[in-house]
């Protein structure tokens, strides 16, 4: 197993990376102290495909667990959604110190987390990810929250898990399509802060697109080493050091919400985020063709869309207006000074915003 400490000055963790891990976590969870009782939110599928394992080590470790499954996808992501969670933990919880284990992908993760974040003002809890997204991003860095139906994650809270335990035989059972909406933020990764990522990426996208598990590891490793680094230098995002994690977020929350949650998958949405802040990047002078070229075609190899439809410029820049990056009033983005390497930019006028967008129609 690999561990990564999240270096925090009062909610430090590790994440844990291995293969066949899930019946260990309940030897981790006792020696963090969590207690006996736990909620398991997940959803129906995650729950079919792993839950036997994930249960009956939890049994092993003396932990007695109950069930919460959701529905799958963005849509359990509402308020309607979380208050149901919130009083079944409560009839379920009772009296007892419970924690709750956030056991899927990104939406279960940002779902489970913002209702321990707010139950009982706070009760611990774990992330178990089982998507390639979440395992190289969502898991980690104690962001949660639910989304408001003209904007995506704008009811929510900072708070940090006990551990993250990515058990990267989880990924074998996802969808040619899920491993694509993953690959999307690892990509984000390599154009952010490791060139050495990227090109990896570049080099071995045909074996992370047939699963091999050494290339995963590779990438969950390195993605999450880089999530760490930025967490733990700017843990509430006041710095400005943590903004840069929103690569192609600004354009891509947008997307996801213009499209009713729907039409996009969150890793797809961002790659198309990703396309329209290269754009930006070109035409402000921030950097060369070649590397919006580099960008935008290892997005591509990792088959991801090349292109916006059925969504028009309008209802993308209307959702925009919600974004709650957006500072006193002007818009903030992320854009590319080079592949590893970008920066925060204020006010980009609307007109060059427009013009990207509709380069990618």
């Amino acid at each position: 197993m690999i561990s990564i400490h999240v270096h925090l000055k009062a909610n430090a963790y590790d994440i844990v990376i291995g293969h066949n891990i899930l019946p260990h976590l309940g030897k981790r969870l006792n020696s963090l102290g969590l207690g006996e009782n736990c909620v398991v939110i997940t959803n129906p599928v995650v729950q079919r495909l792993h839950g036997r394992a994930l249960l009956a080590g939890l049994k092993k470790s003396g932990i007695r667990a109950k069930v919460i499954a959701v529905p799958a996808g963005e849509r359990a992501k509402s308020a309607a959604v979380a208050n149901r969670v919130i009083e079944r933990v409560a009839r379920q919880g009772g009296r007892k110190k419970i924690f709750i284990i956030a056991f899927g992908g990104g939406v279960i993760g940002d779902l489970a987390g913002y209702v321990a974040a707010v139950y009982k003002r706070g009760v611990p809890y774990v992330q178990v990810p089982t998507t390639l997204l979440a395992q190289v991003d969502s898991a980690i860095g104690g962001k949660v929250a639910i989304d408001l139906p003209f904007g995506k994650n704008l009811v929510g809270a900072f708070y940090q898990p006990k551990v993250v335990w990515s058990d990267i035989k989880t990924l074998s059972t996802l969808t040619k399509r899920q491993i694509q909406n993953g690959l999307a933020e690892a990509v984000k990764y390599g154009a952010i802060a490791d060139k050495k990522l990227f090109l990896f990426l570049s080099r071995n996208m045909e074996k992370l697109l047939r699963l091999d598990s050494k290339a995963l590891v590779r990438v969950v490793e390195r993605s999450s080493r880089i999530k760490a680094k930025v967490v733990a230098a700017d843990e509430l995002d006041t710095k400005g050091i943590r903004a840069i994690l929103n690569f192609g977020h600004t354009v891509g929350h947008a997307i996801e919400a213009a499209g009713k949650y729907n039409q996009y998958r969150h890793g797809e949405a961002i790659a198309l985020g990703m396309r329209v802040a290269a754009h930006i990047s070109l035409q402000q002078k921030l950097c060369s063709p070649r590397d919006v070229r580099a960008l935008n075609e290892l997005l591509s190899r990792a088959r991801l869309p090349e292109r916006i439809r059925k969504i028009s410029t309008t209802a993308i820049l209307a959702r925009m207006a919600y974004d709650k990056k957006f500072l006193t009033g002007k818009n903030r983005f992320v854009l590319l000074s080079r592949i590893g390497k970008v920066r925060l930019v204020e006010g980009v006028p609307s007109a060059v915003i427009t013009k990207a967008i509709q380069a990618y129609r």
